[in-house]
């Protein structure tokens, strides 16, 4: 193990050079032209710096995305990063890639080309040093995740099935760089209201306000929102009428739920489904749904979250810190298949944020406790299985390798 973060200590300065190249190519999610393009360099990295094999997998109207695969075995382990940012094309002109107090900055640098490199360069460390796995690692490189997945989404379910651990290189949580072991479920909802427009001077009795309808209906999804279970209700964006003299014919709103577990999706979306109109003469549609299942923080993931946590102290002197997080990611997704551990990628702060910036120096650390935890939980998930039968997936932690 020691071996492996030396190693990966040394490559510094290779790893800044290939994040400085990925960050300097932009990659705005709805831009093709610009994700394939990188979705061709992070093909070549991986086949350059894994000594494995990548195959490009064409997509519209998003970008193609990459899956990398390493090494060999029945079982896989799943790596999960995208290359896709907020950020839109011409921005690597008044926010430069630069490096100032041990932080590089840049769109994108931190969520989450960083943990992308970091990724790479655990793969690179194995290749290197002659420490092949019992499982094969399958590294999937997406195009989309900023925008919902709406193409990756499939794909990754597919892989996670097939997968005994999944690891998603998004970054880590606050400037300590926590795990993230639990996600909110994410739902989303429009709502569209119809009523009745007359000239709000002349004749008012006659309208039906959606407006006002609107209001009502607001003010009960966000009498919704329960802060104990971790459930939440927001109407982030709303739009109606035509002008003020006018009795409003039209409304319409974006809704977002949060929920921690599938059990509260069962009890909050029926009651989203289910609105009524509050005033006679106005019609209400609902329509949308969940869009990302919860990241549950179920035993299994607490037990993966502990192995890293010893690699990490062992080896690294870090005491690994687990948070829950109301965000989503193509974690959610590999959730119900597969125990998934968040947040393994950079260290920093600024996601989606002018200062976007990660920690250089944790660059190094991270990639290597990446590398490490595939080593413990590939070799030692065989020994347990050959020990006390197949079900026994988490027996204990070793970090004694």
């Amino acid at each position: 193990m020691n071996e492996v973060v030396q190693f990966i200590k040394e490559k510094e300065e290779e790893m800044i050079e290939v994040l400085r190249e990925l960050v300097e190519m932009e990659s705005p999610s709805r831009d093709k032209d610009l994700t394939d393009q990188i979705s061709q360099k992070v093909a070549g990295l991986f086949e350059q710096l894994t000594g494995g094999q990548s195959s490009i997998i064409l997509n519209q109207p998003f970008g193609n995305h990459i899956r990398g695969e390493w090494g060999e075995g029945e079982k896989q382990i799943l790596l999960l990063a995208h290359f896709d940012t907020v950020w839109p094309k011409g921005t690597i002109e008044t926010m430069p890639f630069t490096i100032k107090d041990g932080k590089a900055f840049g769109p994108g640098v931190f969520d989450m080309k960083g943990g992308l490199v970091q990724g790479l360069f655990a793969l690179h460390a194995l290749n290197q040093l002659a420490r092949p796995l019992l499982h094969k690692v399958v590294f999937l490189f997406t195009s989309d995740e900023e925008i919902g997945s709406p193409t990756s989404r499939e794909l990754i379910e597919k892989e996670a099935g097939y997968s005994e651990y999944v690891f998603v290189l998004e970054p880590g949580m606050t400037t300590e760089g926590a795990i993230k072991t639990a996600r909110k479920g994410v739902g989303m909802f429009q709502l569209e209201i119809k009523g009745k427009p007359a000239h709000a001077g002349v004749d008012p009795e006659k309208g039906r306000s959606a407006i006002e309808e609107m209001a009502k209906q607001v003010s009960y999804l966000h009498s919704l929102t329960d802060f104990e279970k971790g459930t939440t209700v927001n109407v982030g964006k709303m739009e109606g009428g035509t002008t003020s003299n006018v009795v409003a014919a039209k409304a319409n709103a974006e809704i977002d739920l949060r929920v921690k577990t599938e059990k509260e999706f069962a009890r909050i979306v029926p009651l989203i489904n289910s609105i009524e109109s509050f005033m006679d003469g106005v019609e209400v549609h609902i329509s949308g749904g969940i869009n990302r299942p919860p990241l549950e923080r179920t035993e299994e993931v607490v037990q993966l979250y502990k192995r890293a946590q010893g690699l990490a102290k062992k080896y690294l002197d870090i005491d690994l810190q687990e948070k829950e997080t109301g965000g989503g990611s193509d974690g959610n997704f590999t959730a119900p298949f597969a125990p998934t551990i968040d947040g393994l990628g950079a260290v920093g702060d600024g996601a989606h944020a002018s200062h976007e910036h990660l920690i250089i120096a944790e660059m190094t650390r991270r990639s290597a406790l990446v590398a490490m935890l595939l080593m413990d939980l590939s070799q030692n998930n065989v020994k347990e299985e050959k020990q006390n039968g197949s079900n026994a997936r988490f027996c204990s932690t070793n970090v004694n390798q």
